[in-house]
């Protein structure tokens, strides 16, 4: 509708002057040249100029560098893009701001993999699959630009597109939850928008983005989050800047941790095959099956080994291609998409010098706009104006670092890790304290009842006897610790029974009231930001406020980490374990900024499985763990250091 709108007044524009010509004296003068729009640019920011309810809308099929459908054509992508009149009008070129996604369409009713194995590691009910837990959703139309990217920046001299991810809405070819043809297949959208990709309108004719000046950025949360990065990771020429929000920078580190098979947080079971069967929406519901069924066999539920299949999903391998400059968003309490995959991604932009920037706050696995809309808003505005079109605003002198506190005030620092961060190391003594010095070594043993007790009981109480985990505490502190980085564990264990799992709790004990991973809509603030569309449905250009939802407790379990200890030696291949033989066991916990308030105490809780998210076999294994040769060590950073 925008579009004929667009074109209806272009065209009552030509009648009008071709009359004004033939009665002119002089009919066959040289008229002048309509004026050649531009973008508005006042304070050292774009402004609000151009109209969203008159942009034109355009659908490109772009054709891609893969064939996974293996029908021997290339697979193609179909992008919907909104920019100004004036790109059809005026001759005004802009930069677009892309969201490539597998989700615009739908999904599909999917069940997850059983995880409760037999004692041979095999599913308990003879079926591969549960009902329960799985990814629900019905296939439907595209969604029409629900978000706010052009509300707000397409006024400001921006065109916006979506992309479908392949094998999913009107694009061809397959789902492969990260694979190198997904890469690919949003990839063609940054070089079609450079003239680099053959893209065809609805007729099969030929089309070019003769407005678009090449420059673009990728946009999205969690998935779409993720593409981005993959993108990015290419070197791809025109992708000046990303803003990867929750998103994945190695699918291992989603579905796997040093080892073992772990799921992502709410999603217990779920794996590469059954994502990329929810998000199947193609048309052909058919020719993809093959695929599907090659990344159900490849991706190995039965050892959680570092693999070519994951090394194919693994963006940082390639990190020194990035070029974009790159603006990581993390929520604190994200157990989806858990925080490793944020803080690996920053360490390797730092040690390839890549442009960027960090948020990282107290929700979970959400969007971080309504949290603090203006100034979201703000920075996004001047990231994307100052890397596409080149505007002197300041941006890369501002700190690089804005961090949520637990009291919900927001910092700035210089870096992540804050700077004068220092590791510090806890030893786990026969008495059940956490202390700099060893004290007596002594055998201590659990019995693994993960099974059927979720590690949040598991933790409570720590000084009570408890025979299914180990507890050890510090102190009452007698002053704030900041925890700023990842937690290591080093253990010496043995296992006797059928888990190879060992589990790690980082705890905060004491009655406080803290983030979770939600957030609650305040429906008494809302705020409008952008330009919104008159008559059609949800284009307010307007949004509610969120805040977080908070729960007052005894403790939280601040952070965690998994280890099969079959891969306590390498997680490419497994080394068996002998029962009852004694093996150091190292492994790392996810990344965390948190503060351990003075008057509370810090704990380490040692568990086998984790109910939410390992694999679990039968209880009962016996894992025994000798106090005082076992340490955790906690990347401590200086109060209130910026």
């Amino acid at each position: 509708m925008a579009r004929s709108t667009g074109k209806r007044r272009f065209g009552l524009a030509l009648v009008c002057a071709l009359v004004a010509a033939v009665a002119a004296p002089s009919a066959y003068a040289v008229q002048p040249a309509a004026e050649q729009a531009e973008l508005k640019i006042k304070d050292r920011e774009t402004q609000p100029v151009f109209s969203r309810a008159d942009a034109v809308l355009q659908k490109v099929d772009v054709q891609t560098e893969a064939d996974s459908d293996g029908d021997g054509k290339r697979d193609t992508v179909r992008m919907r893009i909104l920019r100004p009149k004036e790109t059809e009008t005026a001759g005004l070129k802009v930069a677009t701001i892309v969201e490539a996604s597998p989700y615009w369409a739908g999904g599909n009713d999917v069940p997850n993999h059983v995880v409760d194995l037999d004692e041979d590691g095999l599913p308990e009910s003879g079926s591969r699959f549960q009902r329960e837990s799985g990814r629900a959703g019905l296939a439907g139309p595209a969604v029409a630009y629900g978000g706010y990217y052009d509300n707000y920046f397409l006024p400001r001299g921006y065109a916006v597109a979506e992309v479908d991810s392949l094998g999913t809405g009107d694009s061809t070819g397959c789902p492969t939850s990260g694979g190198r043809n997904e890469t690919l297949g949003a990839k063609a959208a940054i070089d079609w928008l450079n003239g680099r990709a053959k893209g065809w309108d609805a007729d099969g004719k030929p089309i070019r983005a003769d407005w678009s000046t090449g420059d673009s950025a990728m946009m999205g949360i969690s998935y779409n989050g993720t593409l981005p990065t993959a993108v990015a990771s290419t070197g791809v020429e025109g992708l000046k800047a990303i803003v990867p929000i929750s998103g994945i920078s190695s699918w291992y580190d989603y579905y796997r941790a040093n080892g073992g098979v772990v799921a992502p947080g709410t999603f217990q079971g779920e794996d590469t095959d059954v994502l990329a069967r929810y998000v199947y929406s193609r048309a052909d519901r058919e020719i993809c099956k093959p695929v599907l069924d090659a990344l159900e066999r490849d991706q190995d539920r039965v050892r959680g080994d570092w693999s070519p299949y994951w090394q194919e999903r693994d963006y940082l391998k390639d990190a020194g291609r990035i070029k974009a400059a790159t603006f990581v968003v993390h929520g604190l309490n994200d157990w989806n998409v858990k925080t490793k995959n944020a803080g690996q991604l920053w360490e390797a932009l730092k040690k390839n010098h890549v442009p960027r920037k960090l948020w990282l706050h107290q929700a979970g696995h959400s969007n971080p706009m309504p949290l603090r809309m203006e100034e979201w808003l703000g920075q996004v505005h001047h990231w994307f104006d100052h890397y596409l079109y080149g505007i002197d605003n300041g941006v890369t002198k501002e700190p690089r670092v804005d961090v949520e506190q637990a009291d919900f005030r927001w910092k700035q620092q210089s870096d992540w890790p804050a700077a004068g961060t220092r590791s510090t190391t806890l030893r786990m003594r026969a008495d059940g304290t956490l202390g700099s010095k060893a004290g007596p070594k002594r055998v201590q043993s659990l019995i693994d009842a993960g099974r059927t007790v979720a590690a949040e009981k598991l933790v409570t109480s720590p000084d009570d006897a408890n025979p299914n985990r180990l507890a050890y505490t510090t102190g009452t502190l007698d002053k704030d610790v900041r925890l700023n980085g990842v937690p290591e564990v080093d253990v010496r264990a043995s296992l006797a029974g059928t888990s190879p799992y060992v589990t790690a709790l980082l705890v905060d004990y004491g009655r406080d009231t803290r983030a979770t991973s939600g957030t609650v809509t305040d429906t008494s603030q809302q705020v409008c930001y952008g330009e919104g569309v008159p008559g059609l449905a949800g284009e307010t250009g307007c949004a509610y406020r969120t805040k977080h939802r908070t729960e007052t407790a005894d403790y939280k379990i601040v952070t965690r980490g998994w280890l099969d200890a079959r891969n306590r030696t390498s997680y490419e291949r497994q080394s068996k374990v002998v029962e009852g033989r004694e093996y150091r066991l190292r492994w790392d916990m996810q990344p965390e900024d948190y503060v351990f308030k003075a008057g509370h105490r810090l704990g380490v809780v040692l568990i086998s499985t984790d109910y939410d998210y390992t694999l679990r076999y039968p209880a009962g294994t016996r894992m025994t763990v000798r106090a005082g040769d076992s340490s955790v060590s906690l990347p401590v950073a200086p109060t209130g250091k910026r």
